[in-house]
């Protein structure tokens, strides 16, 4: 009987080691789904912490290798890392989310193989490829080429492609002049080129710095939305969800080479040595709250006032935000 209370004693004490740091209340799996991207890369440390089991809540994954395929899963996830422009969109398409957090500024590039490129201006008359479309980067293009007036429409020829890899393989080759792409995709394209003795790819502007030349504020292109049901009736997960994810990118900013190891592991950048050289051109953040809040607003706002069918038509109302 001793040795039998023992066994017992030692089975709940297990129970309890392996219960503690786990958000209390009942067992809950928390979906999320983010983008191969910086999205990804901010979750490293979560994604890792889960599959180890120290996470303080029990997660379900999913890396998308497009908006289309973030917005496909968004009724079968309580948690989406998604364009900022898109979940406007899923909002005032009657989808039940709401604003969490902004965890992406400016990450786009345009790349160039040559050197006619430096300035927005010398794009006339120009293909460009470029990914995103009907996402962010369409949007945020075609604001830079009509702010310095070039018609989207008549003044250049804009080539989309579906995937990101796509176009830095093009890029890389010097099969495609022009391209205007994300990190990580920028690494992964002239690590590439340099690789196969292609030394004319280059990064010719960065949108970020022609945006603010612009005056617009700061350049934000992504956010993490919530289920409102999830919010409702999961609380406390949501919150443990939201300190776990502002860790992870503290971790992804400041230790940067063990989380390149981390982001290679998970399959989001094939290669460390490629994601370390993106991490800090990723611009990988959290803000919520407030400035979150203004953050996002004042970005849908250009969006808006650019073309309102970026957002959905019209610009989302305070219960978005939890106003």
């Amino acid at each position: 009987m001793k040795r039998i209370i023992a066994v017992l004693l030692a089975l709940c004490l297990c129970a309890m080691l392996f219960a503690c740091g786990k958000t209390e209340g009942e067992d809950v799996t928390v979906r999320v789904v983010a983008l191969k991207g910086p999205t990804g890369m901010g979750m490293v440390q979560l994604m890792s912490k889960d599959a180890d089991g120290t996470a303080a809540n029990d997660y379900e994954f999913t890396l998308a290798s497009s908006p289309e395929e973030a917005q496909a899963a968004i009724a079968n996830v309580d948690i989406a890392a998604l364009p900022v422009n898109l979940a406007a969109a899923l909002y005032n398409k009657g989808e039940d989310i709401s604003f969490a957090a902004i965890n992406t500024l400016g990450v786009l590039s345009i790349l160039e193989n040559g050197n006619t490129i430096e300035s927005i201006a010398d794009l006339k008359g120009k293909t460009i490829y470029a990914t995103g479309q009907g996402s962010t980067p369409e949007y945020i293009l075609n604001y830079l080429l009509e702010k310095n007036g070039i018609d989207p429409e008549t003044d250049v020829t804009i080539e989309y492609l579906t995937e990101h890899t796509e176009l830095a393989t093009k890029l890389a080759s010097g099969d495609a002049a022009i391209g205007l792409l994300p990190e990580p995709n920028v690494t992964v394209a002239l690590t590439s080129a340099a690789a196969n003795g292609n030394t004319d790819l280059r990064i010719a502007l960065d949108v970020t710095e022609e945006w603010s030349k612009l005056g617009e504020g700061e350049l934000v292109q992504g956010c993490i939305v919530v289920s409102n049901k999830f919010k409702t009736e999961h609380p406390e997960q949501y919150e443990a969800f939201l300190e776990e994810y502002k860790a992870s990118v503290e971790y992804v900013n400041t230790d940067i080479e063990a989380a390149a190891a981390d982001i290679a592991e998970f399959g989001i950048v094939p290669k460390a040595e490629v994601a370390k050289k993106a991490i800090p051109n990723c611009n990988i953040c959290c803000y919520d709250g407030k400035e979150g809040t203004d953050y996002m607003k004042a970005m849908l706002t250009v969006l808006y006032e650019a073309n309102p069918k970026s957002v959905g038509g019209k610009m989302p109302d305070d219960a978005f935000y939890g106003e």
